[in-house]
């Protein structure tokens, strides 16, 4: 049953992927995102997930991200792929509200959301669900993990 939970949610996810880039931690200053990507990005809870979406009407993950930056005044990629690439490595005990984190969810990092603190992100899962707050204490979020991103 839990391979089929898993190619289940496998199927659901619908952000786009990437080959994974090697890369070394990054030092860096605190998070440039400011407090109103953080803000723009809790008042999409509830929105409903829409593949390729990236306005309030539905969002997949990096729509959300790139919609959320774009009301901040910030300018960040549109794809989960070009996110994670153009985006500074953060180590994870530095990790601060507004940046990014990305997930490894089918074979490579395919899924992103925005830190908020407190071990908590807010993202658009998947197909038929909308957008949440999540936990990086769960283990299915904790184990996928593969980066914290930075603009």
């Amino acid at each position: 049953m839990g391979a089929m939970l898993g190619a289940a949610l496998l199927a659901l996810v619908g952000c786009g992927s990437l080959e994974p880039i090697d890369r070394p931690p990054a030092r860096s200053a605190p998070a440039a995102a400011t407090p109103r990507v953080v803000a723009v990005a809790q008042q999409m809870v509830g929105k409903p997930y829409r593949y390729g979406g990236n306005t309030p009407r539905g969002f997949d993950c990096s729509g959300l991200v790139h919609y959320s930056y774009t009301q901040a005044g910030r300018t960040v990629p549109r794809s989960t792929g070009a996110q994670y690439s153009g985006s500074r490595t953060v180590p994870y005990a530095q990790r601060a509200p507004g940046d990014l984190l990305f997930f490894h969810i089918d074979g490579k990092p395919s899924h992103v959301g925005i830190y908020l603190g407190n071990g908590r992100f807010v993202h658009a899962p998947s197909s038929g669900k909308k957008v949440e707050y999540a936990s990086l204490s769960n283990d299915y979020w904790s184990k996928r993990l593969v980066k914290v991103g930075r603009f």
